[in-house]
């Protein structure tokens, strides 16, 4: 389950305590910032399929250190890792549009360079 909105100075044995209740943890990943280490906020606890979603249905929007969890099932973790190679692939997409759109783009700073000139701007335009 992905447990989210959680204070930044939770701990895993907060959590815990708060799944617990509703069944048995079998594990909890806290996540935490890969620069700084500091905790983002979030985690994702894994608990036998009935009990999950009782304790979904009694924690999403629960209130704790004044905050309204949300808690949900997890997407998939090759999900979240084909986002990360789908960024790649709209970096690449985005050089692509930069073929067609940026150059009209450079041609048209090359245009603002090279009013003096008067050849590059004239020409996209």
């Amino acid at each position: 389950m992905y447990v989210g909105n959680l204070s930044f100075q939770a701990t895993e044995d907060d959590v815990r305590n708060m799944f617990e209740a509703h069944g048995t943890v079998e594990s909890i990943a806290m996540i935490n910032d890969r620069d700084t280490g500091r905790f983002r906020g979030f985690c994702f606890v894994e608990m036998p399929d009935s009990e999950a979603l009782a304790a979904i249905e009694a924690l999403d929007g629960y209130e704790h250190d004044g905050r309204a969890l949300r808690v949900n099932e997890a997407r998939p973790r090759e999900e979240r890792g084909g986002g990360f190679r789908g960024g790649g692939g709209n970096r690449g997409g985005g050089n692509r549009g930069g073929g067609n759109r940026g150059g009209g783009n450079r041609g048209g700073g090359g245009g603002n360079r090279r009013d003096d000139y008067g050849g590059g701007g004239r020409g996209w335009g």
